[in-house]
């Protein structure tokens, strides 16, 4: 049987790509910093650090089949961590991100504009930035002379724990509205086009990648094609869960829901402007094509953020109210 290394396997993603995986009859190791949350025969869980070398090093002599790459790489750590990994097997599974893509072109595919390529920001090109270091682990791998690589660019993707709205993630979406706080969004998104797909999806077409001869050296859009506007997906929380949304200028926002935004303003700024306010309709129909999947088969939104909110637990809100952003949310809110 044919082995499968799943780094960063307790993910967004990964916690649904090692079930299909293994009941696909792979011998799959899952690699993550967290106990199993896995119960199959031919499922080993290694606890470690995937980013020690010492610990990649012992992993690249189990000579596996295809290897799934969940961690995200600072730009240094491209060459001594993720090329020596990818240079290992005999199918790399690179996971890039949708945030690569420019918002020239809608519905955007996959030979649509790359930020590193167009933007005409020399500070974002030459930053650190989540769109850019994902953009540069591209390059390398299309610079090898061998194509045993697939580069996977999923769309925003929620799974358990994981309910985006704009840029806010489940402590302050869900969290908030647990404790029935209102949630503070910039007005500036409110009518851009977003597109959000299921973990469950994502990882039926990664897994409908893995060892197929037509994924081989090819980059593939990971995304359902349904979209809606960001004030729509508010409406859906509001209706889900009772998020009440207060709708306000770009900079009030990013001053009290940016992540660190004291300390790193830009990246929370590039994250807003250069990804959720483009216009982000995506065209799916190459991973479908690979995959043999349909759109019809995919979860609609409202029904997966449905699902997966009525599985948070009861007490997420209290366990998060703490966080930075919560408070200053609740100092904006208070004025």
């Amino acid at each position: 049987m044919q082995k499968i290394l799943v780094l960063g396997s307790t993910g967004a993603m990964g916690r649904y790509l090692v079930p299909v995986l293994a009941e696909k009859g792979y011998i799959i190791d899952s690699v993550a910093l967290d106990e199993s949350i896995f119960d199959f025969p031919n499922v080993c869980h290694i606890k470690g650090d995937a980013r020690d070398m010492a610990f990649r090093r012992e992993l690249m002599q189990k000579n596996y089949d295809a290897i799934v790459d969940f961690v995200v790489y600072r730009t240094a750590d491209l060459i001594p961590l993720m090329l020596p990994m990818a240079q290992s097997t005999g199918h790399y599974i690179y996971l890039s991100s949708y945030r690569i893509y420019d918002g020239l072109e809608v519905p955007t595919k996959e030979t649509s504009p790359r930020l590193i390529d167009s933007t005409k920001d020399e500070l974002l090109r030459n930053s650190d930035d989540y769109s850019i270091q994902k953009a540069r682990g591209e390059n390398i791998l299309a610079s090898l002379g061998r194509k045993n690589w697939s580069v996977i660019r999923p769309a925003v993707t929620y799974s358990h724990l994981r309910y985006q709205l704009v840029t806010l993630e489940a402590p302050y979406t869900v969290g908030r509205a647990q404790l029935g706080k209102t949630v503070v969004l910039p007005e500036n998104a409110k009518d851009i086009q977003a597109t959000m797909s299921w973990a469950g999806d994502a990882a039926q077409m990664i897994a409908g990648v893995i060892l197929n001869d037509k994924a081989l050296g090819e980059c593939f859009t990971v995304a359902t094609a349904e979209h809606h506007t960001w004030g729509e997906i508010a409406e859906y929380y509001r209706d889900i869960c009772n998020l009440k949304a207060l709708w306000v200028d770009q900079e009030d926002y990013l001053a009290c829901g940016a992540n660190n935004y004291e300390n790193f303003p830009m990246v929370g700024r590039w994250q807003l402007i250069y990804d959720r306010l483009f216009h982000r309709v995506m065209d799916n129909s190459k991973i479908l094509a690979v995959t043999g999947m349909k759109q019809e088969d995919l979860m609609p939104l409202y029904d997966g953020l449905k699902y997966e909110i009525s599985r948070c637990p009861a007490d997420f809100g209290e366990s998060v109210a703490g966080y930075p952003i919560n408070i200053r949310m609740d100092n904006y809110l208070a004025k």
